[in-house]
């Protein structure tokens, strides 16, 4: 379900590091990847930078990239120039969101460098792509969430097939067919992307 940065666009785009947060609902991305220098990470957390950092600021209010350097105005903690010992001289943010709130966001960075307007153009499209292939299926139908949502509280298929009134074959074809949708291995996984996903 997972699929992080292309590999080209890492070595290209993002040699010094990069962080994606992928289809955050509220505060907290259903996926995240951090390949950012553990130093900077050490940092980042003690100083609570988080709640101070422009690009997270930024990110929150536009879609597209811009250059991490734009954001300077914005930033009383000095978060950019912190980072520069670390490698990160010069960075992109780049940020995606749908009409329901649901948004993603990617911090790039490399040290040579500023990021031309046609590499901003193509994080913030890679970025956009990201987000829509960790979609959620559309395709569950009721009955496939019904039985995830028992599964997910430890019911048993036997039961679930007494409390549906059906028999235990359909309870297994209804959860076989909502693992090839999820691409889960069992049911147990099924459950949990289903929950990751907020389908349950």
């Amino acid at each position: 379900m997972t699929q992080q940065i292309s590999p080209e666009i890492a070595a290209r785009m993002a040699p010094k590091g990069y962080y994606l947060g992928l289809r955050i609902r509220f505060a907290f991305p259903a996926t995240e990847f951090n390949a950012l220098p553990q130093g900077w990470i050490d940092l980042y957390s003690r100083e609570k930078f988080f709640f101070g950092d422009p690009a997270m600021r930024w990110s929150y209010a536009h879609s597209g990239a811009t250059r991490w350097s734009a954001l300077r105005a914005d930033d009383p903690l000095g978060i950019i120039d912190r980072a520069a010992p670390f490698g990160l001289r010069y960075g992109a943010v780049a940020a995606f969101s749908e009409t329901n709130g649901l948004r993603s966001y990617g911090l790039f960075f490399r040290s040579g460098r500023e990021y031309e307007q046609g590499e901003l153009d193509v994080l913030a499209a890679h970025l956009a792509e990201l987000h829509g292939r960790l979609a959620p299926p559309t395709t569950l139908t009721a009955a496939e969430i019904v039985v995830l949502e028992r599964i997910k509280a430890g019911i048993r298929i036997k039961q679930i097939a007494h409390e549906q009134g059906v028999t235990e074959g359909a309870i297994k074809q209804r959860l076989k067919n909502a693992r090839a949708k999820l691409g889960a291995s069992n049911g147990t996984h099924a459950a949990a992307i289903a929950t990751q996903y907020g389908l349950i």
